[in-house]
C-alpha cells in the first residue's frame, strides 16, 4: 500500500512539472487611474506580451479598501503574469495586496497571486496619494 502511495505521489510530481514546463511568464504594460478614501477604485487599461509571440490588450480593475487615500495616475506601468500556458489564462481576477505613495510624483506596487498564475505590478505616475489596500484585482477583454 505504501508503494502505491509513494508511486502516485512520484508520478503526480512528474506530470506536475511537465504540465507547468509550457508556462511561459508574460509582460503587462498598462496605465491606470483612481483613486481612494479608504476604499480604493481604479481602472485602466494594458497591453500583455509573452515570449511565444502572443499578445492581448486588456482592460484592468481594481477596488478594494485599507488605509489609502489620494488619487493617482499610472503611466506605462510594468507587470509581469507568471505561469501563462495559454494567452486565455491572463483572464481573470484574484485578491490583491499592494501599497502606493506620492506627492505629485506616485509610485505603486501589487502583487496578486492567483494559484499557479501570480500577477507582479509596479509603476510610477502622478498624483498626491499614500497607503495600502488589498481587495479584487480583475484582467478582463476590453
Amino acid at each position: 500500500m505504501k508503494q502505491k502511495i509513494l508511486g502516485l505521489a512520484v508520478s503526480s510530481l512528474f506530470l506536475l512539472s511537465f504540465s507547468s514546463a509550457h508556462a511561459e511568464e508574460c509582460d503587462l504594460t498598462y496605465n491606470m487611474k483612481g483613486w481612494s478614501a479608504f476604499y480604493k477604485a481604479y481602472k485602466g487599461t494594458g497591453t500583455v506580451t509573452c515570449p511565444s509571440g502572443k499578445s492581448a490588450k486588456v482592460k484592468l480593475s481594481l477596488k478594494g479598501g485599507g488605509f489609502t487615500f489620494g488619487a493617482s495616475e499610472i503611466i506605462d506601468g510594468k507587470g509581469k503574469i507568471r505561469g501563462v500556458s495559454n494567452i486565455s489564462d491572463i483572464y481573470g481576477g484574484g485578491f490583491a495586496l499592494g501599497g502606493h505613495a506620492g506627492f505629485n510624483k506616485s509610485v505603486e506596487g501589487r502583487w496578486v497571486p492567483r494559484g499557479a498564475r501570480t500577477v507582479t505590478l509596479s509603476g510610477k505616475g502622478k498624483g498626491y496619494d499614500l497607503g495600502w489596500s488589498m481587495g479584487s484585482f480583475n484582467i478582463s477583454k476590453p
